[in-house]
C-alpha cells in the first residue's frame, strides 16, 4: 500500500506552456527523457468555463516542476488538447494522446458527458484516466472502470450533502429542475434515487434543454406544486438563468439549491444580485480563507489560491482545483513508479491520505473517486461571495 507523503505541499504554481488546441511543454535542456502527462479539457465551447481554469492550472504546475528540475531528473511534458466541449472530438483527442503521443496517464475530460464518451477508450488501451467531471457513472460500475478515476466530488455525495442541510431546515418536499445533458441527467437520477432514503418527497420534476433561454415555465409549474425547496442541476448559462428567473418570479421564499456546477465566483458575478441566498455544496477549495488554520487542506488550498489569483487576476474555482488534484496524483505516481501505465494505475488505486483541493482522497479497488460527502461544505451566496451556510 502506498501513502501520500505531502508531495504537493509547498509547490508554487506559475503559468506555462500550451497552445490553445494542442501543445507540449518544453523539456529541460540536457535532462533525462521527459515524463508525459496527457490532458483533454473543454478549453473552448459551452463548457469553456470548466476547461479554461483547468488548462491554466495544469500549465502552472508543469512550469514550476520543471523549474525545480522535473520529476526525479525527468522534465515534465504536458500534452493537451481542446475537445471544444464536444464528445466526438474528445474521443478523438484521447485516442490521439494514447496512440500518437503515447502518454502513460491522462487527466480530464472536463465534463461528465465527455468523460463517459472516453471511458471505454481508456479501458481498452489500458491507460489510466483521471477525469475532472462529477457523475458517479464515470467510475461505476467499478468492474468496468479499472483504468478510470475521478477527482470531482460525485453527484451522489452532493445530493446527500444538500439533503443533510435540508433536514436541518425541516424541508421534506422538494422540486427538481435539471438540464437534459449528461451532467443534468446524472444529478437528477441521484436526487430521485436518494430522496426516499432521506425522507424527501419530489413534488415536481421539470427538465429543460442545455441551450434553453427561459426557464420561467418550469419554475411556474414548480411554484404551483408548493415545494419547500428547489434543486437546480445544470452547468453553463442555464444555471445562471435558473437563478435570474427564480428571482424575477419572486420565488425567494422557496430556497434555491444549485449543483456544484455553480462553484465559480464568475457565476455569482454573472447572476449578480439575483444569486443572493442561493445554496450549494462545494469543496473546500472554494472557501480557503474561511477555513480554520487546523483544517488539513488549508495550506494546499491557500498556496494554490495565492499563486493562481496573482497570476491570472481572477478567482479560483472548483474546476481549476480538479486539474490541480489530477495533476498532483499523476505526478506522485510518476515520482514513485515511473512512466509505466499499469504501475501508475496501481499507485493511484492504492493512494491514501492524498490532501487535495477537493478533499482528502482515499482510493481503493472499490472506490476510484476516494471522496465522500464529508469532503463538501454547505455554502451560500452572501454579499456577492461565498459564505458558510448555517
Amino acid at each position: 500500500m502506498m501513502r501520500w507523503k505531502g508531495w504537493t505541499i509547498g509547490l508554487a504554481l506559475v503559468v506555462g506552456l500550451l497552445a490553445l488546441h494542442a501543445g507540449a511543454s518544453t523539456p529541460v535542456a540536457g535532462a533525462a527523457e521527459a515524463y508525459k502527462i496527457g490532458a483533454v479539457f473543454s478549453i473552448t465551447g459551452p463548457a469553456s468555463f470548466l476547461g479554461e481554469p483547468e488548462k491554466k492550472t495544469a500549465e502552472m504546475i508543469v512550469e514550476e516542476i520543471n523549474k525545480k528540475g522535473g520529476i526525479n531528473g525527468h522534465p515534465l511534458q504536458l500534452v493537451v488538447y481542446d475537445d471544444e466541449s464536444d464528445a466526438t472530438k474528445c474521443n478523438l483527442a484521447v485516442k490521439k494522446l494514447i496512440k500518437k503521443d503515447e502518454v502513460p496517464v491522462i487527466i480530464g475530460p472536463s465534463t461528465s458527458g465527455n468523460s463517459m464518451a472516453v471511458v471505454s477508450v481508456a479501458e481498452e488501451a489500458k491507460v489510466p484516466l483521471i477525469a475532472c467531471a462529477a457523475s458517479h457513472k464515470i467510475v461505476t460500475p467499478i468492474e468496468s472502470r479499472k483504468w478510470v478515476f475521478k477527482v470531482a466530488g460525485s453527484d451522489s455525495h452532493v445530493v446527500e450533502k444538500l439533503f443533510e442541510h435540508m433536514k436541518k431546515k425541516s424541508i421534506q418536499k422538494i422540486a427538481v429542475m435539471s438540464a437534459s445533458d449528461g451532467f443534468g441527467a446524472s444529478g437528477r437520477e441521484e436526487i430521485v434515487r436518494l430522496a426516499p432514503e432521506h425522507g424527501m418527497t419530489v413534488v415536481a420534476d421539470e427538465r429543460y434543454g442545455p441551450q434553453d433561454t427561459d426557464l420561467s415555465a418550469q419554475l411556474t409549474k414548480i411554484r404551483s406544486a408548493q415545494p419547500q425547496a428547489i434543486i437546480n442541476w445544470s452547468t453553463g448559462p442555464t444555471q445562471i438563468l435558473a437563478v435570474k428567473n427564480w428571482r424575477d418570479l419572486g420565488m425567494e421564499s422557496i430556497p434555491l439549491y444549485q449543483s456544484h456546477g455553480f462553484g465559480s465566483r464568475k457565476n455569482i458575478q454573472l447572476a449578480g444580485p439575483a444569486s443572493e441566498g442561493v445554496l450549494l455544496a462545494l469543496a473546500r477549495v472554494n472557501v480557503g480563507p474561511l477555513l480554520p488554520e487546523t483544517d488539513a487542506q488549508k495550506k494546499v488550498i491557500m498556496d494554490y489560491t495565492k499563486a493562481y489569483e496573482e497570476r491570472f487576476k481572477e478567482p479560483i474555482s472548483s474546476f481549476g482545483g480538479h486539474a490541480w488534484d489530477a495533476m498532483h496524483l499523476a505526478m506522485a505516481a510518476l515520482q514513485s513508479v515511473g512512466s509505466d501505465a499499469a504501475k501508475i494505475r496501481d499507485f493511484i488505486e492504492n493512494t491514501r491520505g492524498f490532501v487535495g483541493q477537493h478533499g482528502i482522497f482515499n482510493f481503493s479497488a472499490q472506490d476510484h473517486n476516494g471522496l465522500s460527502k464529508d469532503d463538501l461544505m454547505m455554502v451560500v451566496v452572501k454579499d456577492g461571495d461565498w459564505a458558510l451556510a448555517q
